[in-house]
C-alpha cells in the first residue's frame, strides 16, 4: 500500500481442509522459523498464509544497518496486517483464523480493534502487552527512550544492549526465549543457510513508537472492544514480555479465554515438548469449542 515489500507464503492444508490460517511472527522472525508449526497446522487441515512483517526476514528493511529493527510508526505495520489480508488471506477464505506470536500478536490485537471481523478467531501466544525491562526502572527506560528520540540519529540507534545480539553470535545459554536446544539449534542452521534474514534487535525509534502502541492497548475501553473470540496463553517464565498484563487484558475481552504455561519461557511455540503439547491441546480445544483446563475469561462460555 505504501511501497513497502512484504515476503509472503501459502500452503495448502495435508489433512481434510478445514480452512485458512494466517501466521503472524514476533520481532525479529521470519517465516521459515516456522517450518514445524506450519505443518502441525497443515496436517490439522488448514491451509497456511504467512508474512515476514517490513523490517523482518525478507521484507524490505527500513535502515541502511539490516539488523536494526526500526519502525515510524506501528501504523505501518497496520498497513502490513490489512495489505497481506487483502491481497493474500482473503482470497482463500472470507473466515480465516489467525495464530500470532509476540509482536505479531500485539499488531493483530491493534487489527481486531480497527478492523472487527478481521478473522473469525485468533490465538495468540505471549502477546506483546507490556515488555520487561529486565531490571531498569522503568521511569529510567521511558526517560532514555525520550532522550534518544530527540534526534534521528539517537532514535535509529540501538536500544542499549541489541548491536550485540546477532543471533550468529550468542549461544543457547545466552537466549531467553526457549528451554529448547534442538530447537534453537534448527533455528540457528536456517539463519546460518541465509543470514540476511536475521536480526539482532530494536532501535530507540522502535521502542518509543511500541510504549505508544501499549499503552493505547491498555487504556480503558480498548480490550472492552476486541469482540473476536480468541484465546490468549502467557507464558510463566517469560522474560520478554511480562504475562500478568496478558492474563488482566483476557479479563477484560469480551469473548477471551487465557490459559498460562507455567514451565514455557516467551516463545511457547518453539519450546519443549510437554509445552508444545499444551498449548496444541489447548488450541484443538478451543477451536473445536471445548471446554479446557484453563482460565474462562469473561463471555466465554464454559
Amino acid at each position: 500500500m505504501d511501497g513497502a515489500r512484504l515476503r509472503v507464503a501459502v500452503w495448502g492444508p495435508t489433512a481434510s481442509a478445514r480452512g485458512v490460517c494466517a501466521l503472524l511472527s514476533g520481532q525479529t522472525e521470519f517465516i521459515e522459523k516456522y517450518c514445524e508449526v506450519i505443518d502441525e497446522l497443515r496436517g490439522r487441515g488448514f491451509a497456511v498464509a504467512a508474512l515476514d512483517w517490513r523490517g523482518q526476514g525478507g521484507s524490505s528493511r527500513a535502515l541502511a544497518d539490516p539488523l536494526k529493527v526500526h519502525i515510524g510508526s506501528f501504523a505501518e505495520y497496520d498497513t502490513d496486517l490489512l495489505a497481506f489480508m487483502d491481497q493474500v488471506v482473503r482470497p482463500l477464505s472470507s473466515a480465516p483464523i489467525v495464530l500470532a506470536h509476540s509482536m505479531g500478536a500485539h499488531i493483530l490485537l491493534r487489527g481486531l480493534h480497527n478492523n472487527p471481523g478481521l478473522f473469525s478467531a485468533a490465538v495468540m501466544t505471549a502477546p506483546m502487552l507490556a515488555v520487561s525491562t529486565r531490571g531498569t526502572p522503568r521511569w529510567l527506560a521511558a526517560l532514555m527512550t525520550k532522550t534518544m528520540n530527540v534526534t534521528r540519529a539517537g532514535a535509529e540507534d540501538y536500544v542499549i544492549g541489541m548491536r550485540e545480539r546477532d543471533p550468529l553470535r550468542m549461544t543457547f545459554e545466552q537466549n531467553l526465549v526457549s528451554t529448547d536446544r534442538a530447537r534453537w539449534a534448527r533455528t540457528q542452521d536456517i539463519l546460518k543457510k541465509s543470514p540476511q534474514i536475521r536480526l539482532a534487535g530494536p532501535t530507540w525509534g522502535w521502542l518509543k513508537q511500541a510504549g505508544e502502541s501499549m499503552r493505547a492497548m491498555a487504556s480503558p475501553g480498548y480490550a472492552e472492544a476486541i469482540a473476536t473470540r480468541s484465546l490468549l496463553v502467557g507464558a510463566g517464565r517469560d522474560r520478554i514480555v511480562l504475562t500478568p498484563p496478558i492474563r488482566d487484558f483476557a479479563r477484560r475481552m469480551p469473548n477471551a479465554a487465557y490459559i498460562e504455561i507455567a514451565e514455557a519461557e516467551h516463545e511457547i511455540l518453539m519450546e519443549t515438548d510437554p509445552v508444545r503439547r499444551r498449548f496444541w491441546q489447548a488450541f484443538d480445544q478451543f477451536l473445536d469449542g471445548k471446554a479446557f483446563a484453563g482460565e474462562k475469561a469473561k463471555g466465554m462460555a464454559s
